[in-house]
């Protein structure tokens, strides 16, 4: 969830008294449909919605693989959506970060418990921000109370106006300087990118590198996710990709793929479901991370009452999410939304089945639009989640 998918929540809030039953979502089990053919009709109920292109894959514990699209790559040229198309991986990138924070605690670099001044010294501070009192493991699990004020766009014209901007970590970190805490630290959970920008300022202190550069050294390396890339302040995408839209409002669909995230460092990365189904797939089985720290990263809070209207029964580890499947236990992964893609994975706790979507449409103009979407993307996720068997070749 980038500031774009918190935008997002922001505005279903606004009309909490439509939503104070609550959001859940039920999935029978698949009767009929083979898993494959699960997936494609899972992705034309996507597609139904409205949402211009969506892209799936999933992942068998056998290891074939099963891909699915729907919709269009371009609204103008009607080009079909790729297989392999590149898409933001936005704030899925935050377990990339975790993973390395914690691979640093394994070597005795860093340990979770060090707090922010402990690294960073004087840069949180002010209006009732205390580095001093905050820990890694609270920037990690979102429960230092440092307030969000991600810089972005919620009108056409702020996209045209902003698309282009760059911001430093600094200048980030300041912005949410400005604000006093949502809460002390540890005593609630609030989504915060600014957390991980700290974060990503933290992995550079401890190792000399940017955290980009960790990240491809200690993970895509490692495991050949020769298609996840860090694009740095370039505002393309590698082809193939669809284009990337947001409904801003009836009649008011914009082209915003042309854009440099606001948070370069963190948001800047692009993959495709291939290598993002294989990343998690890894982390779960235990290939990223020893016993320990996976461990870690799996001891989970409850996510907000604001936050569960998007991730029923959702709870938060250390750059990792867990949520109910409606066959019984749970999955991992991390959604995330920004620049008009809205993705969402989830691997099985043995890390032996694994799925993606990514839609190439953000509908952000009403809160309906915006939990049908997530809805209809969580369902497909629990379908290829669920499946019996492995999938067709």
């Amino acid at each position: 969830m980038t500031s774009t998918l918190r935008r997002r929540l922001v505005m279903a809030l606004g009309v909490a008294t439509l939503l104070a039953v609550g959001v859940t979502v039920t999935v029978d089990q698949p009767a009929g449909p083979s898993p494959v053919e699960r997936l494609r009709q899972d992705t034309e109920a996507i597609h139904a919605l409205g949402i211009s292109g969506v892209q799936a894959r999933m992942i068998a514990p056998d290891g074939r693989q099963s891909v699915a699209t729907s919709g269009t790559a371009d609204l103008d040229t009607g080009r079909p959506v790729p297989s392999d198309g590149y898409f933001r991986m936005a704030s899925t990138s935050k377990t990339l970060v975790a993973t390395v924070v914690l691979q640093l605690e394994a070597k005795s670099r860093l340990s979770l418990n060090d707090t922010v001044d402990h690294w960073l010294p004087g840069v949180v501070q002010g209006k009732g921000n205390d580095g001093s009192r905050i820990t890694i493991r609270q920037l990690l699990q979102h429960t230092s109370g440092i307030h969000d004020d991600l810089p972005g766009y919620t009108t056409p014209e702020e996209y045209y106006q902003q698309r282009h901007d760059v911001y430093g970590p600094e200048q980030l970190v300041t912005r949410a300087m400005a604000h006093a805490p949502d809460f002390p630290p540890g005593k609630g959970w609030a989504y915060s990118n600014t957390g991980y920008v700290l974060l990503d300022m933290i992995i550079q202190k401890a190792t000399g590198q940017p955290a980009h550069q960790e990240i491809e050294d200690r993970i895509l390396l490692p495991l050949g996710l020769d298609q996840t890339r860090w694009t740095g302040t370039s505002p393309t995408l590698p082809r193939p990709h669809a284009q990337a839209y947001q409904l801003f409002g009836p009649a008011s669909v914009v082209n915003v793929t042309d854009q440099v995230p606001m948070d370069h460092e963190n948001l800047s990365w692009v993959t495709t479901t291939r290598d993002e189904n294989r990343f998690l797939r890894a982390l779960l089985a235990g290939r990223l991370l020893p016993t320990r720290q996976l461990v870690e990263m799996k001891q989970t809070v409850p996510v907000s009452a604001e936050v569960q209207q998007l991730w029923p029964g959702g709870r938060y580890g250390l750059g990792l999410v867990e949520r109910p499947l409606a066959c019984g236990e749970t999955y991992w992964g991390h959604e995330g939304g920004d620049g008009g893609f809205i993705t969402l994975n989830g691997v099985t706790d043995d890390g032996r089945r694994s799925a993606v979507v990514s839609m190439s449409e953000a509908r952000g103009d009403t809160p309906e639009h915006i939990l049908d979407q997530e809805n209809a993307a969580s369902v497909l996720i629990d379908h290829a989640l669920c499946a019996g068997g492995s999938s067709a070749p």
